[in-house]
């Protein structure tokens, strides 16, 4: 089995058991194939590689995703609950990543007071509301990391008072995914 059978097997596996919706695998692959797309540019830091947070990685996308299509970037996936990020590890492990994809179990606000400023970017699909999940991804990212976020189809939910509270301002690069939208830590 090739390494993308190996992941659509793993999030098949993920969604058995409940930690994915129901979308067909290729569809959640494509989907986090956007936030791979938000990391261009994102590589190397001197010698080792750029550092990742997935916020309530849940049945392990985007971060597996990014993990199988960016072996250059290092990743962890956070969740607070435990069966999850059991299964993670498991899953982690099988694909042969434990080098490069770390996994944790814990609240993010624990993550974020021990953690804080050290990623080069964090993504996150469903964590939670869309204030509570920039505030913290900005808080884990470090000055001109990037903080990518799933987008709803409608609508704009991000006020220039909130960017500007966490000291982040929005990437509008041309041609960028609309299903993503990503912001850069400025202080």
């Amino acid at each position: 089995m090739d390494d993308t059978e190996e992941l659509v097997a793993v999030l098949t596996a993920s969604q058995d058991l409940g930690f994915l919706g129901a979308r067909p695998i290729t569809e959640v692959i494509e989907h986090a194939r956007a936030f791979v797309r938000a990391l261009d540019g994102v590589t190397v830091e001197g010698t080792e590689p750029a550092t990742i947070i997935d916020l309530g990685s849940g049945g392990g996308v985007p971060g597996l995703v990014i993990a199988h299509d960016r072996p250059d970037l290092s990743v962890t996936l956070l969740d607070r609950r435990a069966k999850r990020t059991d299964f993670l590890e498991r899953m982690v492990r099988r694909l042969g990543w434990s080098d490069r994809v770390r996994v944790i179990c814990d609240d993010a606000e624990r993550v974020v007071a021990r953690e804080s400023g050290r990623y080069a970017a964090a993504v996150a699909r469903g964590f939670g509301p869309p204030a509570v999940t920039l505030n913290t991804g900005a808080a884990l990212v470090r000055r001109g990391g990037r903080v990518v976020i799933s987008e709803p189809p409608d609508g704009d939910r991000w006020e220039t008072e909130l960017l500007a509270s966490m000291g982040v301002v929005r990437d509008v690069t041309p041609g960028q995914d609309p299903r993503v939208v990503v912001f850069v830590r400025q202080s």
